[in-house]
């Protein structure tokens, strides 16, 4: 199939800016659950980063050799292409911070500064008004990382808060005595950096107005003096993707809510013959 430019979707576009962000060379760290990650690090691979290789939260294994993103063949699928296995307390606690990779994190809410919470929403921990996922190693990480990447599917006042409920990954903050803020986030209406400690807009999506940003985020943004349209996709990107990478669009989960997620799980799991 022949792909234009114009022909792309915004979990493709989100997967591509994240490739972009990827070196030849550079080690790379997923965590759970994060299939645009994963997409994007696997078409880095595919393009001008052949020597990256990453850490997969799919039995926490060093991999140099994709497979294509699946969902209940997930470990079938990706565990004989480990180059190595460690335990996940070893991966968090000791190999990630002595190696300091490069690492995308989705925040549950994150400040202007980058300290970001994935614990819960609500100032009552013992009855949170939402338990997110958990922090699982990102506290050990984040204090000693240096370079962390963020990424926001969807971007609202819900995410980008004026003060997170609780501090799970440390940020550009004073308390900070190793490692270094987040440098880059990318969410579905732009990117942004951390120049100064504050997060900046720096590109906006084809077709964002900077009103739509600045009325979904919760703090006041700084701007770059560039600001400029993101670069779209190439074709023979979004070929990979659709194609080789995640024929069966898993990316897009993390773009959806709701009723249209749902049915799309169930439309993987029926492709993957997990359901009549």
């Amino acid at each position: 199939m022949d792909y234009t430019i114009a022909e792309y979707t915004i979990d493709e576009l989100i997967a591509v800016c994240i490739s972009r962000q990827v070196h030849d060379g550079d080690l790379l760290a997923q965590g759970m659950a994060t299939p645009l990650v994963a997409a994007g690090y696997i078409l880095a691979q595919r393009t001008h980063a052949p020597n990256a290789c990453f850490a997969s939260a799919v039995g926490q294994g060093f991999v140099q050799e994709a497979a294509p993103l699946g969902i209940a063949r997930a470990e079938e699928m990706w565990l004989g292409k480990a180059l190595a296995h460690a335990s996940f307390v070893s991966l968090a606690a000791d190999l990630l911070p002595t190696l300091a990779p490069k690492e995308f994190f989705r925040p549950g809410q994150v400040d202007a500064a980058g300290n970001f919470n994935n614990l819960a929403i609500g100032r009552n921990y013992a009855a949170p008004r939402l338990r997110l996922p958990g922090a699982a190693g990102i506290p050990d990480v984040s204090t000693h990382a240096t370079q962390m990447y963020m990424y926001v599917p969807r971007h609202s006042r819900a995410v980008f808060v004026p003060q997170v409920d609780y501090v799970s990954g440390l940020g550009h903050s004073p308390a900070r005595t190793h490692g270094s803020g987040p440098c880059y986030l990318i969410s579905d209406l732009g990117q942004f950096d951390w120049a100064g400690g504050r997060l900046r807009l720096t590109s906006l999506h084809p077709g964002v107005r900077f009103e739509r940003v600045r009325a979904k985020t919760g703090f006041e943004l700084d701007v770059a003096p560039d600001l400029h349209e993101t670069q779209p996709p190439m074709p023979e990107e979004v070929r990979l993707l659709r194609e080789e990478i995640d024929p069966l669009a898993i990316r897009r989960l993390e773009t959806l809510a709701g009723a249209a997620r749902r049915d799309h799980l169930r439309g993987i799991l029926a492709a993957e013959g997990v359901l009549d």
